[in-house]
């Protein structure tokens, strides 16, 4: 809280009240609040507004189920890849050449491969979050000493339990550190995709918001991202820590 008071103080004396060069042209704090918890407000979006929430339904549902996909297909991709040697040498170099690409670089193919718009902007924000979950999700397979699968194998454990028992619970930490990683770039990658090829969507607003010089309507969709993006990565850390309490019960029994 202090850290996030001090950021809108200094907005608010920078732009507001001493109008600091080249800050001056920034949208003033307490007008662009005015505007969001208006009624009426000058531009017609504030979060009385249906059009606010049409717009954050449409971003939010695209979000969840790009993540969804991402993360169903990159741990199932991610965890054969750091247990199985074979499966890790055909698909790692594919991984790592197509992993640097930038998501604006991938929206011309995507645009043509897509039937709709609706669908590329959904594959878009899909990529950011593959590549990420796919990567930390094989290394914290690969980080698991190998004296816990020598002992499930002593123990005669099938494959099966192995990955149960051994492999699930070993890589989680590193799962859910690179699922609120991938949650962060799907945010962010939707944005680029729905200034390019939506139609709807709180990128696509922050665009069309700038286009038309309503600074504060912009201020409203890019402080609504950043909170979006705080709670949904807050809802995932909360779950790791539930699905991961034994490791805290283990480590402090350790201790």
């Amino acid at each position: 809280m202090l850290g996030i008071s001090i950021f809108f103080l200094s907005w608010f004396l920078l732009v507001d009240v001493f109008a600091v060069w080249r800050f001056a042209q920034l949208p003033k704090l307490s007008v662009s609040l005015r505007e969001m918890f208006s009624p009426d407000p000058t531009f017609g979006v504030s979060v009385f507004t249906k059009e606010y929430y049409d717009h954050l339904q449409a971003s939010a549902g695209r979000v969840v189920f790009a993540f969804l996909i991402a993360v169903s297909a990159g741990v199932v991709i991610g965890i054969l890849s750091g247990w199985n040697r074979w499966f890790r040498a055909v698909c790692q170099p594919l991984l790592e050449l197509a992993r640097p690409i930038p998501v604006l670089a991938w929206i011309p193919l995507v645009i043509l491969v897509m039937p709709s718009r609706e669908s590329a902007v959904i594959a878009l924000t899909f990529l950011a979050a593959f590549f990420i979950t796919i990567l930390n999700t094989m290394l914290g397979v690969r980080s698991i000493d190998e004296v816990y699968f020598r002992a499930a194998q002593s123990l005669g454990f099938s494959r099966w339990a192995i990955l149960r028992h051994v492999v699930i619970p070993g890589a989680l930490p590193f799962i859910f550190v690179g699922l609120q990683i991938a949650m962060a770039a799907c945010w962010f990658s939707l944005v680029a995709s729905e200034i390019v090829s939506g139609t709807a969507g709180l990128g696509y607003k922050v665009w069309e918001a700038y286009y038309y010089v309503q600074f504060e309507t912009m201020v409203i969709m890019i402080l609504t991202l950043g909170i979006c993006g705080y709670i949904s990565s807050a809802i995932i850390r909360r779950l790791g820590a539930y699905l991961m309490r034994w490791r805290g019960k283990t480590l402090g029994g350790v201790a």
